[in-house]
């Protein structure tokens, strides 16, 4: 460990010297700094500019793929009953009355007591689940000194075979209650080898749709739900209740295209804006200031990405034309603009003509200029973020070298002040001895 004297000898501070010269050796890491600093500023801009990339490729393959102009819209007459549509549903309606809701399987046992025996044999009952071949019988076993109807509950609840029991106390005694899980007629079940018979509540029953007259060429449809799926392609019907002459009907959904054509607008405008703002010119504030710009001012990458977008629009497709007719028009300011009902006009006019305007030409271009931006071996601006990172690393490596030089070079000022600083302690010393051995001898010589 090196001391400093601080200039006791020499009168000169040495630890503010020692600060001023290392603060003016260190110009070249204060230049690497600056370059970091830069370089970061750059390399965020890029990212920025990419991730509004990657939202215009996204918006764009979304109407490169066939499905997404495949969008159905079902809709019902009646408040009573729900339609949906999946991706791909044919076009079309069907009128039907809904006839029958689902109901699930319910029976009850009523005893005289809480304590009666609930069970013949004293220990088990068997439980049937289903109708016909598909029946499954189970044996229950009740607990020990559990002949009673809460026992019978118990057992039932924890064979779990999809149906559930409870005793209710009521003013005729206690009255087992015994329920499935699931609506429909195959979930119906019975109970054999209890001391009271079990009454049927309510009888487990299908729901059921009537198309026409069943005697007459029409037909039913049946669901173990109140849920329908399969009675017309790709489209879900739910009855809440009863209902007659309801007609279901798709068609396709051509206000979600036209969403989709605005977000893919929004996208390209979100990008072009991006790089406006970040390789903005610069401007100086006053004569001799430095001038002052985005932080990818005059760079070609971004330049070249808002020049190839705006041509895509611009330039239309062969054999189609502007896509003005689509609704889609560059604006004086540079930027794209959408015209829903011209979208939608176009779009009824001839459906596969514009859906090959936009899916083979527009959407296509705007994924061709950013997939060749963003993509993550070759992209334009991948490599630019690349090079930046790796630029940044090189010099953080050089920063933290200097760091040692300096810190090296440091401790070598310091020794040397330390050693100028005792010299000069022992000369003043002896110089003060010799004055003193002077004054001695003058002093005797008198």
């Amino acid at each position: 460990m090196v001391t400093s004297i601080g200039g006791l000898s020499s009168g000169i501070d040495t630890t503010s010297l020692i600060n001023s010269l290392i603060q003016a050796e260190s110009a070249p890491q204060t230049a690497l700094k600056t370059k970091v600093s830069d370089y970061t500023t750059s390399n965020s801009a890029y990212q920025t500019v990419n991730g509004k990339m990657k939202a215009l490729l996204t918006a764009s393959q979304d109407l490169t793929k066939a499905d997404s102009w495949k969008a159905a819209k079902a809709t019902s007459t009646s408040t009573d009953v729900a339609a949906t549509a999946s991706t791909g549903a044919q076009t079309g309606d069907m009128t039907f009355s809904v006839t029958k809701l689902a109901n699930a399987h319910r029976l009850t046992a009523a005893f005289a007591a809480t304590d009666t025996p609930a069970v013949t044999d004293g220990s088990s009952f068997d439980l049937t689940v289903g109708t016909g071949p598909d029946a499954t019988t189970t044996t229950l076993s009740l607990d020990d000194d559990a002949n009673t109807p809460q026992g019978v509950a118990n057992a039932i609840n924890k064979a779990n075979l999809g149906v559930r029991a409870s005793v209710v106390t009521t003013d005729s005694g206690p009255v087992l209650q015994i329920a499935s899980g699931k609506t429909g007629a195959a979930n119906t079940f019975t109970l054999s080898g209890l001391t009271t018979d079990p009454k049927v509540m309510t009888a487990g029953s299908d729901a059921e749709l009537t198309v026409g007259d069943p005697s007459a060429g029409g037909f039913k449809v049946s669901s173990p739900g109140n849920t329908f799926t399969g009675v017309m392609p790709g489209v879900t019907i739910t009855a809440n209740k009863l209902a007659n002459n309801v007609t279901v009907g798709v068609n396709n959904d051509t206000e979600a295209i036209a969403a989709k054509m605005q977000a893919l607008v929004d996208a390209a405008n979100g990008s072009l804006a991006q790089i406006s703002l970040s390789s903005a010119a610069g401007v100086s504030s006053s004569s001799g200031a430095k001038p002052t710009g985005g932080p990818l001012s005059g760079d070609y990458t971004v330049r070249q990405l808002s020049s190839q977008m705006l041509s895509s629009v611009s330039n239309g497709k062969g054999g189609f034309g502007s896509f003005k007719q689509l609704g889609v028009q560059l604006t004086q300011d540079g930027k794209l603009q959408f015209n829903k009902d011209d979208f939608l006009k176009a779009y009824a006019e001839d459906p596969a003509k514009v859906q090959d305007a936009v899916s083979n030409g527009l959407a296509k271009s705007l994924e061709s200029v950013s997939t060749a931006a963003t993509d993550s071996v070759s992209g334009t601006l991948t490599q630019k973020i690349q090079s930046g990172t790796t630029m940044i690393s090189r010099l953080n490596k050089e920063i933290s070298d200097w760091d040692l030089k300096l810190a090296d070079r440091r401790s070598a000022l310091q020794r040397q002040f330390a050693s100028m600083e005792s010299a000069l302690s022992k000369i003043s010393s002896q110089s003060n001895w010799l004055s003193s051995q002077t004054a001695a001898s003058n002093s005797n010589g008198s």
